[in-house]
């Protein structure tokens, strides 16, 4: 028994210093440890752009968000080494395009988008195929700009207090024209005639261009323009210039006044022109379109071209892009449940 007990105790010692032995040498060993691959996210988007990037417009050439997006093409082309191709896609205020852009997946699609495209399109319209808010990414504002009340040529007066008793004189015989339901120029009235007392009757337009021949044409007496499409037909004496919609005169319009100064207060409206993309964009692609986009509008020469078109630079990140759809939304949203808008089936 003792001897069967003294070749367990043996072998057990043997054992421990076997064991002994072999941690030791595996402590002196490098520790090895395998790193996990890294995700999709966290790898840096050094190829992209692989192919053309494509710019959306939701309203015709000649408009201000064709004239924003053609302004920094080609200076964005030089920057991303790819061509930069812009693409009109109009109809429906706006939103076949965003609809466009929001299922885009070859991440190479974007759109240059105004307000109500990347604010309160499914609100106005709730069959729409995308909803701004979950569907479009921001990427970077480019441009803002107040818009000009103008009226027809032959408005009576010489001033431009004159010109909207005239405007108010009409009555609801008056009419409006907008690029379309839900467009900043058709909010941005709404507003306007609540705080200047005039009734005019909306009539949506494909775009600024057909505005503006209507205007001409006497089928519209009122509009809210963008400066740079306004001061060409009021310089011409097609049209007369009542004021701008910003709280401050712009420098796009700097012998206009504001609405403000001829007695329209609380109509502060401004339009603005934004890259945005679909919201299953990978993240380093929509910082690298951004950084892209800023240093091009910080540029001189695209400075300048889109101040001739009628934009005030203004480049800023996705982060400065989101407080502005947050305060549009908050004060279109209260034009809309005011008025009862709802955009066309």
């Amino acid at each position: 028994m003792k001897s069967t007990l003294a070749r367990a105790s043996s072998a057990g010692l043997l054992l421990a210093a076997a064991c002994t032995a072999s941690f030791a040498q595996n402590t002196t060993a490098p520790l090895v440890i395998k790193k996990a691959p890294p995700t999709a996210a966290a790898v840096p988007v050094t190829t992209w752009p692989t192919k053309p990037v494509k710019l959306l417009i939701g309203f015709p050439p000649g408009s201000v968000q064709d004239l924003s997006a053609r302004a920094i093409s080609e200076q964005l082309s030089k920057v991303l080494g790819q061509p930069v191709l812009v693409e009109n896609k109009s109809g429906a205020a706006g939103t076949i395009a965003g609809d466009q852009v929001a299922k885009a997946s070859d991440q190479h699609t974007f759109g240059v988008m105004n307000n109500s495209q990347l604010t309160i399109a499914k609100m106005l319209n709730p069959a729409i195929g995308y909803d701004p808010e979950r569907d479009l990414a921001p990427v970077a504002l480019i441009g803002t700009t107040p818009m000009v009340l103008v009226v027809s040529a032959q408005a009576a007066g010489s001033t431009p207090q004159e010109w909207l008793t005239w405007l108010r004189n009409q009555g609801s015989k008056a009419s409006y024209g907008s690029p379309g339901t839900g467009t900043p120029g058709h909010l941005g009235m709404e507003l306007v005639k609540s705080r200047a007392g005039f009734d005019a009757m909306h009539v949506p337009y494909q775009g600024n261009p057909h505005i503006i021949t209507a205007m001409i044409g006497g089928q519209l007496q009122a509009a809210l323009l963008p400066p740079g499409l306004a001061l060409q037909q009021v310089k011409a004496g097609k049209m007369k210039a009542v004021g701008v919609t910003s709280e401050r005169r712009s420098v796009l319009a700097s012998d206009l006044p504001t609405l403000r100064e001829v007695g329209v207060m609380g109509a502060d409206v401004e339009l603005w022109t934004a890259l945005a993309g679909p919201a299953s964009l990978p993240p380093a692609v929509r910082e690298k379109m951004a950084a892209a986009v800023i240093e091009v509008v910080k540029g001189e020469e695209t400075r300048q071209r889109l101040i001739g078109v009628g934009w005030q630079p203004a480049p800023s990140t996705a982060e400065g892009l989101k407080i502005r759809i947050k305060t549009d939304v908050k004060s279109f949203g209260g034009i809309i449940m005011m008025r009862n808008i709802r955009a066309e089936s």
